[in-house]
């Protein structure tokens, strides 16, 4: 399995881990996700500091908004208003930095007490394919993915509540979600078990070092803004949440976008409802959390490139998406796992907001692994 990782050197690993103020590289657009992202107008202007606040330096821009901007100069007109104190980012002072992201994702990843042992979940990867082979739709595993599952996980209080999310989503865009009592009663009772690990405790004091929350409450209502409150992706009001299409998944135009999370994946594989394809990449830990990009078909509908950690606790992937969105929305965030480099990307979705113009989670995923 590890052969693959050479395979996607070319399009996975195409992020350089830059120094000197310069940010990584893009990738090649893998997910139908990213169409959207231009399509919406995801990407900031150049002259402008809107979702661009503490970014890293880039000597390309015409004017910048990171944290020593006004040291040297060169901020944008609306950086002051936008930057300052402004929906969640502190003063420059309080900018976090590569090196703290990196340094809190290793904490993150030692507390993550809740994961699969390698005892408890057995892969079957099987084919490897070229990043040229993803959009041919071919079926090149003739078993499943996960062969098996030690689903006493599931009876964990953090894994038994995310589960119970699940089914509270149509996946079709364009059709409005409408909660019930107890759909909304699922999504306090999901954030109040995280909230009890250690994985979420060092995210919160992190964070709340870092100035960007003054209380565990604000903390978490922020999260459920933004991971819960409903947006539109499709012609219906409210129909999607970042919650929703990252780790549920949904289908728009014929395509499954988001879908990003290994316990959906495994239950709904065991329901006869996926069909793992191949993959293209399989991460280098030889522990769980792993991670592999996939191809698969989700009931009639294909996933060209479905990134995923594998066997990491649903508190664990919220934890780490959640750090990336909060210190770098709409960036590729730059983490560290067990002494590997990772890089999440998040989009902000800019249609609407919350709050006080405060942005939604429009979707989140790995993009590279060196």
């Amino acid at each position: 399995m590890r052969a693959c990782i050479s395979l996607v050197l070319a399009v996975l690993c195409g992020l350089a881990w830059a120094e000197d103020h310069k940010e990584s590289e893009p990738l090649p657009q893998l997910e139908e996700e990213t169409e959207e992202a231009l399509a919406s107008n995801l990407y900031s202007a150049p002259t402008s500091c809107q979702g661009r606040c503490y970014e890293a330096f880039d000597k390309h821009h015409q004017c910048h908004c990171n944290a020593r901007c006004q040291e040297f100069g060169n901020c944008c007109k609306d950086f002051e208003s936008l930057c300052s104190d402004h929906e969640g980012f502190s003063h420059s002072s309080d900018a976090i930095t590569k090196e703290e992201i990196q340094s809190i994702s290793e904490k993150i990843y030692r507390a993550d007490t809740n994961k699969a042992q390698k005892e408890d979940i057995v892969l079957n990867s099987q084919n490897c394919i070229s990043p040229s082979e993803t959009r041919n739709q071919v079926d090149r595993c003739p078993k499943p993915l996960f062969t098996y599952v030690n689903e006493k996980l599931f009876s964990k209080p953090t894994y038994a509540a995310f589960i119970n999310l699940l089914n509270n989503y149509q996946r079709a865009t364009g059709h409005g979600e409408h909660f019930s009592a107890q759909e909304l009663a699922e999504q306090d009772a999901f954030l109040r078990e995280i909230m009890k690990t250690a994985v979420m405790k060092e995210l919160y004091s992190f964070l709340h070092h870092q100035n960007r929350y003054g209380s565990e409450q604000e903390f978490v209502d922020d999260l459920k803004n933004m991971w819960f409150g409903l947006y539109s992706r499709g012609n219906e009001e409210g129909d999607s949440s970042g919650f929703e299409h990252v780790f549920s998944g949904e289908v728009k135009k014929g395509k499954v976008t988001g879908f990003h999370n290994w316990i959906r994946f495994y239950l709904e594989e065991k329901e006869g409802l996926v069909d793992y394809y191949s993959h293209i990449y399989d991460g280098p830990w030889d522990s769980y959390p792993d991670v592999l990009a996939m191809q698969f078909n989700w009931d009639g509908y294909y996933k060209e490139v479905g990134s995923a950690f594998i066997g990491s606790s649903p508190e664990f992937e919220f934890a780490l998406y959640s750090l990336c969105f909060i210190a770098r929305p709409g960036k590729v965030c730059q983490l560290s796992l067990g002494g590997y480099p990772l890089a999440v990307r998040t989009y902000t979705w800019d249609k609407s907001t919350y709050g006080n113009g405060k942005k939604y989670i429009a979707t989140a995923y790995i993009v590279s692994s060196t």
